[in-house]
């Protein structure tokens, strides 16, 4: 399983690549093992407005349908188009290709409340 040092998570196994007040959304390596073969995704619209643990849509694989939260609020600046004819980039490549959406974030305050990948895997009990 791999956790990238860089990155910020989610309980509910969000990640969030904050780059200024710019952040890239996706899921994690463990939910997309978890999850299985993805097989569609629900994606929301560009320029929609997210609040923290808002749900923007959803994943759905061969074992399950499993919702997906915002880990930080903002407005939803691109979503990743791919997804749509070739969902399965997320099981391949859940932190690079497979990323799920883009944000503006208004201040960084919330980054705080997110946890460090040491904090994610003791989340996990790993």
């Amino acid at each position: 399983m791999k956790i990238s040092e860089e990155l910020k998570y989610t309980s509910e196994h969000e990640w969030a690549k904050i780059d200024g007040k710019a952040a890239t959304v996706g899921i994690t390596d463990y939910a997309q093992d978890q999850l299985g073969d993805v097989v569609f995704v629900e994606l929301p619209e560009v320029g929609q407005m997210l609040k923290q643990k808002d749900e923007f849509g959803v994943v759905e694989s061969v074992k399950s349908v499993s919702s997906l939260y915002a880990p930080l609020s903002g407005k939803v600046t691109a979503v990743n188009e791919k997804l749509k004819d070739n969902p399965s980039i997320i099981n391949k490549d859940p932190y690079g290709e497979g990323w799920i959406i883009k944000l503006e974030l208004p201040g960084l305050e919330e980054a705080t409340h997110l946890l460090s990948a040491d904090q994610y895997l003791k989340a996990l009990g790993l």
